[in-house]
């Protein structure tokens, strides 16, 4: 690490010891973050990604307890004979008696020191080093939110390499909280599997995207929410680059983009916004409102300690939070997989 950078490093270690109310010294030893820092903190990562800016990132007091239903409303207006019995008041927010549990997730990061020299000559070097920590951890964030399966008391990046055992994520949530809310094979009427797969195409299930989505629509979703305006349908990267976004060098023209990591389609999937989000399955289609979905942290529980390691050139932030995936109302969510779109048959040779 050069003089310079050894000077910004100082400086940066100080300014973290100050708003937490620690002596500099203490910071490479672990310390619980402020209230206001982490809550900070947490708004500066939903800040940096489009999607997480349309979900909801709240702190809770317990680290088990009720959902919060944040953005879900359920139907309440009602008539009563009083003469007969009491009017019963209704709790739009008491969703199910799923609640959630926060478990620790540590979101550990190394920067060498020859990419903080080239950050030392910028009077912005302490926001680079903390953009580049907000930044990996909304990805991460994302990508256990999809991809989410379990959470391991050690974690093994080597096999799960989108942190399918660091969390339980929504589609997992889904799947256990909710499994009738969840299409994966075709089944006839006496409940006897048809296919495995979802087949798509002329000769498939469906025809195309569009009868699926309004199927598990009409099927799936709850009567209140099947003409909610925000729901979207969250669609896998091969599905919307197969149909919907053709145009790889014009895709301005036909999608808009959100913080680099959401793209709107303009077109829609059965009558509903086709949304792609970094991380989310191949093959996949989620049917929900965005409000629909929660990271809760507990608060009180970050944890961070960062240290100077000339052993390995670089500069270690070692971090971790206990955090929470929530789906808020399971009957504002249709998730279906395995889906399989069929290829045209090859045209009959002709003779001669």
């Amino acid at each position: 690490m050069r003089k310079v950078t050894r000077e910004q490093y100082k400086k940066y270690v100080n300014q973290i010891a100050a708003i937490n109310g620690i002596d500099a010294l203490d910071v490479a030893g672990k310390f619980t973050v402020e209230p206001s820092v982490s809550q900070t903190l947490e708004e500066k990562i939903q800040e940096s990604s489009g999607f997480l800016k349309t979900i909801n990132i709240v702190p809770v007091d317990e680290q088990s307890g009720d959902k919060i239903g944040l953005g879900i409303d359920r139907p309440v207006a009602s008539t009563t004979n009083t003469d007969e019995k009491d009017r019963e008041p209704i709790d739009p927010t008491n969703l199910d008696e799923q609640g959630y549990m926060c478990t620790q997730t540590n979101f550990d990061t190394a920067l060498k020191y020859s990419k903080l020299d080239s950050w030392a000559k910028f009077k912005d070097f302490q926001v680079k080093i903390r953009n580049q920590i907000v930044k990996r951890q909304a990805l991460d964030r994302i990508m256990i939110g999809w991809n989410g399966t379990k959470r391991a008391r050690t974690s093994d990046f080597t096999v799960n390499k989108l942190l399918q055992d660091v969390n339980i994520g929504w589609l997992e949530k889904i799947r256990k909280g909710a499994p009738d809310q969840v299409m994966s094979k075709i089944l006839d009427e006496a409940g006897a599997v048809v296919s495995e797969k979802i087949r798509i195409g002329k000769t498939g299930d469906y025809h195309n995207l569009d009868a699926l989505v309004m199927d598990a629509v009409n099927e799936l979703i709850a009567a209140w929410f099947q003409d909610d305006t925000e729901l979207v349908a969250i669609v896998g990267r091969s599905l919307l680059a197969d149909k919907y976004f053709p145009i790889v060098n014009k895709e301005q023209e036909n999608s808009e983009m959100l913080a680099a990591d959401v793209i709107i389609s303009q077109k829609r999937i059965g009558g509903l916004q086709a949304v792609r989000v970094p991380s989310f399955p191949d093959n996949t289609i989620l049917i929900t409102r965005l409000d629909n979905l929660s990271i809760y942290w507990q608060d009180g529980t970050r944890r961070r300690h960062i240290i100077d390691n000339p052993k390995r050139d670089r500069i270690e932030n070692y971090e971790s939070v206990n955090e929470a995936y929530v789906v808020e109302d399971y009957q504002c969510a249709a998730l279906i997989e395995n889906i399989n779109i069929l290829k045209p048959a090859a045209p009959a040779p002709t003779e001669g």
